[in-house]
């Protein structure tokens, strides 16, 4: 049975394909969306489909009050992925988007669900090293919006226009809220493989934090590190999705 798109998902094809033996889910990081993903179906093989998460309070979605609580990223995410389940599928998710996908296959292990072939996590540590302080979220305004670009990933044009800014704060202020308070409660590892990618210039954490999503898989693991800082995948590398691809073809 084909899975059809449904209005109420929160995920949508970057370019749908039925002809697909198995499905890429990705998740964005925090104050992101499905457009980092638009590109990615002409950049993967043809036998991988492309979905990205559009969460409330960005694009389509503007005006539905944002998530403050992962546990609702987690919830509408597991919900929503369960009508593409048909097919064997991965989760790829970058800072935000790696810990909400990693509670995703968790909550849905809990729940006797289909399980991802494949973890790709990219841009955040292991959840054991994020025990959550209120930090970047309880900034003022104007310190939030230069902490913003300090990290990057926003372009320049976009911070300094104010109404647009003043639409996209709640949402981006959301996501870390969500982020700062998440606690991590111990899961036993995952059966699926993990794969942790990240930037060669990302300051944001050391070599030991991201080596300890080891500890939440039974199955493989890696860690390689690319050109380029926290958003180094906006680069579109194609070694990226050389090393994704290569993965997802094991599955099929």
């Amino acid at each position: 049975m084909v899975a059809r798109f449904k209005v109420d998902s929160c995920f949508r094809p970057c370019k749908p394909n039925p002809q697909a033996r198995i499905r890429l889910f990705c998740f964005p990081y925090a104050g992101g969306g499905p457009y980092t993903y638009r590109n990615w179906p002409d950049r993967l093989p043809p036998s991988v489909e492309v979905l990205a998460a559009q969460f409330p309070g960005r694009g389509s979605r503007l005006f539905e009050p944002p998530f403050t609580d992962l546990a609702q990223f987690v919830e509408e995410s597991s919900r929503s992925l369960l009508q593409y389940s048909d097919k064997p599928f991965a989760f790829f998710g970058h800072s935000m988007g790696a810990l909400v996908s990693f509670k995703v296959a968790c909550h849905l292990r809990e729940n006797n669900q289909p399980l991802p072939h494949h973890l790709f996590l990219s841009g955040r540590a292991g959840p054991r090293n994020l025990q959550g302080k209120l930090r970047i979220s309880r900034l003022s305004d104007a310190d939030f919006i230069l902490e913003l670009s300090r990290l990057g990933g926003t372009p320049k044009a976009v911070l300094e226009n104010t109404e647009l800014m003043t639409m996209m704060l709640p949402s981006v202020r959301a996501d870390f809220v969500a982020c700062e308070s998440y606690i991590h409660t111990m899961e036993s590892p995952l059966p699926c493989p993990i794969s942790v990618f990240t930037g060669m210039e990302d300051a944001e954490f050391t070599q030991e934090q991201l080596e300890e999503w080891h500890t939440e898989t039974a199955g493989s693991f890696s860690l390689k590190s690319f050109p380029g800082d926290h958003f180094y995948l906006e680069m579109e590398q194609q070694l990226l999705f050389d090393t994704i691809a290569n993965s997802l073809t094991a599955v099929e």
